[in-house]
């Protein structure tokens, strides 16, 4: 069942997101290729989200392997969502612009991103009950 802890995550998600986009325009972004800090900032990106799942998970264990799926699954749908409703209404990007970035053909590695988001609950959760942490099903 999703609840709104799992809506409150996902906006910190999208903080951690806004935040690594903010470091790679101000930082290395300036130093390299378009593409190499995107598929830079898409790196570090799964690692922050990788450190707030995994902190999401220990404090609110899931009840069960399913559970976790569908909360991957609510933060990929908001994910996609934002990006394509924010960016284009907001930002002013054509689709074009938008769909280019899905182009793993072009070194463009967003969608790994968006896996991750969608796997990593199930993965923690997995990796938590093996080490005991949850005594859940």
């Amino acid at each position: 069942m999703i609840r709104l802890r799992h809506l409150l995550a996902w906006l910190v998600l999208l903080v951690v997101a806004m935040l690594n986009g903010t470091l790679r325009d101000f930082t290395y972004g300036r130093h390299m290729s378009e593409l190499s800090a995107h598929q830079l900032s898409t790196l570090i990106g799964m690692l922050l989200f990788a450190l707030v799942i995994q902190r999401y998970v220990r404090r609110w264990p899931t009840a069960s392997a399913r559970e976790a799926g569908y909360i991957g699954l609510f933060w990929v749908s908001l994910t996609i969502a934002f990006e394509f409703l924010f960016f284009q209404y907001v930002g002013g990007h054509p689709w074009q612009v938008l769909l280019a970035n899905y182009d793993i053909s072009k070194g463009r590695l967003w969608p790994l991103l968006l896996l991750w988001v969608a796997v990593a609950p199930y993965l923690f959760f997995r990796l938590a009950r093996s080490r005991g942490a949850t005594t859940h099903n």
